[in-house]
């Protein structure tokens, strides 16, 4: 269906820029992860950037949903945008887009109350995020993104008139010219015969702003800028086989995390993990960061997060032998013929999980994964037969479409609606990968569906619940997903919701205990069900920081 042109840039021509980029980046991520050899040729380049994206744009959709009647302002979309893609930010490129798109929203929120903004508010808006994007960096490097960014805004200032179409085909012409010369200026570049990946997916991101505002799509060929490495010219290279963007004897480990800390203790981390390593990029103000650094001692780049402020999301990758990092032939990893990807609320049960075989999505309170996330993890899984565990009822869909997209990526998916962690633990607990794959499904969806699931929260503001008014602060006892219990004791709701559970029976009760849960809840209901219920085995595991107090599953 052809795309209605915005005229200004207003919430709505942000929100429909936003679902443009996702699409466009949906179409060339393979292409954009096939020439990614710079910093790292770690393959993944593409993908971080749908993910970055993804997350801008659900963040703009949930501040669109918040309003019942009429619409948000142009600061609201932009400042979700810039927030969604900072929290959501991917890899080197995904965290400095999110540093573009905040310097963008800078600008266009400056003035609250504008319902939009022309030409000259763009124009200012794309040269204030390259500016901003290039101090995020460390050491700045020509022939990559940065490149590219100056260059869009480069053109965007030099064309005339305040027509929101002009400038941004504008930018995008001068991003694409750019993007053909990066190169002629990075030697990795040029020795695999490839444009750079980071640059090649703002392009793509530039396109759908001028197809937002002129209803044109501005595409890029598909395999326009780059050769075979082996110079057959066969198409685009993967990772594995270009130069290495970092010479032999780069760092082991990319560490990223976000960073809750103030703006001096940033600027003294920015310091301590400039010495650790390289490729260090670090996004954000307000109080809210986004770090993203390549070292050797992936624990001292943590320490001096911690020594900052509180960093929570933290991944570390491992390049690993044989990887992005090394000089010699690699063998292709042979897929494993099943595996289990779950999402899981805490870190404590991430690790149960993860000892248990199952490969992992962190969900932390309020940052639910996006389905490209999911989607990235059954790759990651590398298996021909998977098993997914949503384990929440509200990413049914987001799950149902990562299935899909993997399935049309030749990977055979089952999802099971697991609607708690501990439904999934149950299921985890009878999946044998040996059985035939529709065996060992059923087998897990009947464990999960036989296991009732309950957790105890404190509620975060009044409202109407089905077991009466709450109160913020109030604690609350929710079975298989409706409140059933109100009180003012966290151990005296758990206690009554894990009565009303056994009442209609079970076998094995399971508590996965939050990090603000009471010291002594475990021992109290561990005894409660010992002295009241024979033949009743109880089994406790650390969640860590799962958003809930207390999760229970009665089997």
């Amino acid at each position: 269906m052809a795309q209605v042109p915005q005229t200004f840039f207003d919430a709505l021509a942000v929100r429909t820029w936003c679902g443009l980029a996702l699409e466009s980046l949906g179409r060339a991520r393979e292409e954009i992860d096939a020439i990614n050899v710079y910093p790292v040729a770690d393959g993944d380049t593409g993908t971080n950037l749908y993910l970055t994206v993804e997350s801008a744009a659900a963040a703009v959709e949930a501040v669109f949903t918040a309003y019942d009647v009429g619409k948000p302002t142009l600061a609201d979309a932009v400042r979700a945008m810039a927030h969604g893609a900072l929290i959501g930010a991917r890899g080197n490129s995904g965290t400095i887009l999110a540093q573009l798109l905040r310097g963008m929203a800078q600008v266009l929120a400056a003035e609250r109350e504008t319902a939009h903004t022309d030409g000259t508010g763009l124009r200012q808006a794309l040269r204030t995020a390259a500016d901003s994007a290039r101090q995020a960096v460390a050491h700045p490097v020509e022939g990559t993104v940065l490149t590219v960014a100056s260059a869009a805004a480069d053109a965007a200032g030099a064309a005339t008139g305040d027509d929101c179409g002009a400038i941004a085909r504008a930018a995008f012409d001068g991003a694409l010219t750019a993007l053909a010369a990066t190169p002629g200026q990075l030697a990795a570049l040029e020795r695999a015969g490839v444009v750079d990946a980071g640059g090649r997916g703002l392009v793509a991101v530039l396109g759908a702003l001028v197809e937002t505002f002129t209803g044109e799509a501005a595409p890029v060929v598909a395999g326009a800028f780059t050769r075979a490495c082996t110079g057959t010219g066969d198409g685009p290279a993967g990772a594995e086989d270009c130069a290495d963007g970092s010479g032999e004897g780069g760092p082991a480990f990319e560490v990223v995390y976000l960073l809750e800390a103030e703006d001096a203790a940033v600027a003294r981390l920015r310091d301590r993990l400039d010495g650790l390593g390289d490729s260090l990029v670090v996004v954000g103000g307000d109080g809210l960061w986004n770090v993203h650094v390549h070292v050797d001692d992936a624990g001292a780049a943590v320490e001096a997060g911690v020594e900052a402020g509180r960093p929570y999301r933290i991944r570390i990758t491992h390049f690993g032998a044989g990887d992005a990092h090394s000089t010699g032939e690699r063998t292709p990893r042979e897929r494993v013929q099943r595996a289990v990807v779950a999402v899981v609320p805490g870190e404590g049960l991430a690790g149960l999980y993860g000892e248990a075989g199952a490969t992992t999505v962190l969900a932390r309170p309020g940052e639910p994964p996006a389905s490209g996330e999911l989607v990235e993890a059954v790759r990651r899984a590398h298996a021909r037969e998977v098993v997914l565990l949503p384990n929440n009822a509200e990413l049914r869909h987001t799950a149902a479409a990562a299935a899909e997209q993997a399935r049309a990526e030749g990977i055979r998916v089952a999802l099971i609606p697991t609607r708690s962690a501990v439904q999934g633990i149950a299921a985890l607990a009878v999946h044998e990968p040996e059985r035939r794959f529709d065996e060992d499904v059923v087998s897990m969806t009947s464990a999960a569906g036989a296991t009732r699931h309950a957790e105890v929260a404190v509620a975060e503001h009044r409202s109407w619940t089905s077991a009466g008014i709450c109160q913020a602060g109030d604690v609350l006892g929710l079975i298989d997903g409706d409140v059933a219990v109100i009180g003012a004791d966290v151990t005296a709701v758990a206690e009554t919701v894990l009565d009303r559970m056994l009442a209609a029976g079970g076998e094995l009760v399971t508590l996965v205990l939050g990090d603000e849960a009471p010291e002594t809840i475990a021992e109290h209901l561990e005894t409660r069900v010992r002295e009241t219920y024979l033949a009743v085995d109880t089994v406790v595991y650390r969640g860590g920081r799962q958003g809930a107090l207390l999760l229970i599953g009665v089997e």
